[in-house]
């Protein structure tokens, strides 16, 4: 199975091309919608669609061949996807279109895209980075994506597909705790505090308030201002929780590729539903919701993919209030984490106990007789944890 990594290049465009990209990707939506509209809505296959449709479309809306071929992909993608969610398409909207390798081509000589339009090809010259450029040398992509971004600029989103290396077969396991005290812990010991994050969202949430109330109580020109200023902040914060959703996934998954070890995770799908049924203040809340751990999730999971370290989303249920030593049940107050079997005794971080029994409960589910393993690897943890205690008690 091939990996596909995605670039979002500008495109640098003149009024002309803007005008004809935007006359594209009008009759690209149209062409969708119609297609929506008119075939029978059962069919998510592309082929099935295009069989039914094709000349029809194509004698319409003036696309190319290729466009109306993906036009037809594009709506059976949309169905197939709705229907996983139970809805149904409902309009396609027209800033973007889908292009092949016959509608699209990269030309590493000189940076630019060669894209057929409705009327004619153009040939726009990209804005590339070093990062594009250490990317995009030597390859030869078949599929992109045209789309109009917020900003009102053109941007093709270039798919690079390649094949990912095999996972690394291991009995070394990282375990990662999630939270918002501190957004990620390893059990090997590092952690990322999530305090700078949360002091960056209260100050966003602060400035939006304070604006938005300047503009109800303002005047016409005031709420004008106002909604230049709420533009350029826009994206701000979501920005930077990805760039540092990005650092935090790369630095494990580094220590995972050197100490050659697989992930594990909690797989915390559904907890915003659950938390919000608890009684909480309107900050706390925010601060909750605005939690982007599937973010990180999914960071963690293509990057690893990328660099054959498998990532494991094991069950989080009592994970953080048992024992990673004896598995015996504890009290966690905050931070704090104490076992309360006797013979055992452990006492540290509620984080760190938290990763480290993520660990084990992910090297139970990644080896075959998992629960043996399991008891084998507590039984050591907790009969050396007890002679430590006693060799501190008798010193």
């Amino acid at each position: 199975m091939n990996q596909v990594l995605t670039l979002v290049v500008k495109l640098q465009t003149d009024i002309k091309q803007q005008e004809l990209l935007k006359d594209t990707a009008n009759a690209f939506a149209s062409a969708c919608n119609w297609i929506n509209q008119n075939v029978n809505p059962n069919l998510t296959n592309r082929n099935s669609i295009q069989a039914v449709c094709y000349h029809s479309v194509k004698k319409q809306f003036k696309l190319t061949a290729n466009h109306v071929v993906r036009a037809c992909a594009r709506v059976g993608a949309n169905r197939l996807t709705a229907k996983q969610k139970g809805k149904k398409v409902k309009h396609i909207k027209p800033t973007s279109f889908d292009c092949d390798g016959r509608t699209f081509r990269f030309i590493e000589k000189d940076w630019t895209v060669s894209i057929s339009t409705t009327q004619k090809r153009l040939t726009v010259p990209l804005r590339v980075s070093n990062y594009h450029r250490g990317k995009l040398k030597g390859q030869k992509p078949t599929s992109a994506q045209v789309c109009l971004h917020r900003d009102g600029d053109w941007y093709i989103h270039i798919q690079l597909k390649s094949e990912p290396p095999e996972s690394i077969i291991t009995n070394n396991v990282i375990g990662v705790d999630f939270g918002r005290r501190d957004i990620a812990v390893t059990s090997t010991g590092k952690s990322w505090s999530g305090k700078e994050i949360q002091k960056t969202r209260d100050k966003y949430s602060r400035v939006r308030a304070s604006l938005q109330n300047i503009a109800s109580q303002g005047t016409r020109s005031t709420r004008r201002r106002v909604r230049q200023i709420l533009k350029r902040l826009s994206g701000r914060e979501r920005r930077y929780q990805s760039w540092l959703n990005h650092n935090i996934s790369k630095a494990i998954i580094t220590e995972a590729k050197e100490t050659q070890s697989f992930i594990a995770i909690e797989n915390l799908t559904g907890i915003r539903e659950r938390t919000n049924q608890k009684p909480r203040n309107k900050t706390e809340r925010r601060r909750s919701n605005n939690w982007a751990f599937y973010q990180l999730r999914t960071f963690l999971e293509y990057k690893g993919i990328k660099e054959g370290i498998e990532v494991t989303a094991i069950n989080p249920a009592y994970t953080s209030q048992t024992c990673n030593c004896c598995l015996h049940l504890g009290l966690r107050s905050n931070k704090s984490f104490r076992c309360t079997n006797i013979k055992c005794g452990w006492i540290g971080d509620a984080d760190e106990n938290g990763s480290k029994m993520i660990a084990l409960v992910g090297l139970s589910v990644n080896q075959p007789r998992g629960s043996e393993l399991l008891s084998c690897g507590i039984n050591s943890r907790a009969t050396e944890s007890s002679f430590l205690i006693n060799e501190a008690q008798v010193s």
